[in-house]
């Protein structure tokens, strides 16, 4: 005996998204990652997991993807910024995973999801996840902030049934300030997907002293009834269930000291967007 532990490798399967990953694409050569970055072939995934009820109509199996180009300060995942914190997944495998899933998924008018980090900086990979759910009949949706929408075709936007598109602000200041990124791409997108007719659940991050100020609410309500293909706003209460993956990446945290949003808070939020003719939830 030598005394050496062997550690067992990552379970794509995950109880919750909470769950801290890191490094567990480190050893993935350059080259293969941009090969399969331009191939979609491989994908890098913080986890699958199950039995999600919010994430899109039904109940759905999320697919997790790490690497985002925004850095959102209430970001609860901050582990999914950096694309090798990811497990290295083939896309046969993960095809393979959902196809566990598919007879269940339909049964309770669910289907798959592909959120973040930020999918589309995998767009290939996207891609051809939703082409296998699609083959198998399954709902999509994808949950982006929308900055690199171009890259998808046409045909391949049309893929996703739905659209979980975050806005995080309005202001472009206060959006730089919020995400390090402008908030122009993200609405054009939106306006791309409102000229295909393409469905949106808008998701709205309620930060006090952050994304509370009512113009600021105001102004995303009215953008988002104008489009037209909003079928419903999110409002989500911010929470403090990531702070811990800040510090145990060594990350500075800003939002210390922040309190969620009071229920009447989010009430005032969610009757802002009421009032521009859209539901909430």
């Amino acid at each position: 005996m030598t005394g050496k532990v062997v550690q067992k490798p990552a379970a794509l399967e995950a109880k919750s998204p909470f769950d801290l990953r890191v490094d567990l694409g480190k050893d993935v050569p350059e080259t293969d990652v941009r090969s399969a970055l331009a191939s979609g072939d491989m994908g890098f995934l913080h986890s699958f997991t199950t039995g999600s009820t919010v994430d899109g109509p039904g109940v759905r199996v999320v697919a997790w993807t790490t690497g985002c180009m925004w850095r959102c300060l209430y970001c609860h995942n901050p582990d999914t910024w950096t694309m090798r914190n990811g497990i290295p997944v083939a896309v046969t495998r993960a095809t393979e995973q959902l196809r566990k899933y598919r007879h269940g998924l339909k049964v309770m008018s669910g289907g798959l999801t592909i959120s973040g980090g930020e999918p589309l900086m995998q767009d290939r990979f996207v891609v051809k996840m939703f082409q296998a759910a699609k083959g198998m009949g399954i709902h999509t949706a994808l949950d982006t902030n929308g900055y690199y929408g171009e890259r998808l075709s046409d045909a391949e936007l049309d893929l996703a049934d739905l659209v979980l598109l975050d806005l995080k602000a309005w202001d472009e200041a206060k959006h730089r300030h919020l995400t390090g990124r402008e908030p122009g791409p993200t609405r054009q997108f939106a306006e791309r997907l409102a000229a295909r007719r393409r469905p949106i659940w808008l998701r709205f991050v309620l930060v006090p002293g952050l994304t509370d100020d009512p113009a600021e609410v105001d102004h995303i309500a009215r953008f988002a009834a104008g489009l037209g293909n909003v079928e419903r706003v999110d409002v989500l209460p911010f929470h403090q269930m990531g702070r811990y993956k800040w510090q145990q990446l060594g990350i500075s945290y800003k939002l210390d000291d922040v309190e969620p949003p009071s229920a009447g808070q989010v009430e005032r939020a969610c009757a802002t967007f009421r009032a521009a003719g859209l539901r909430t939830y």
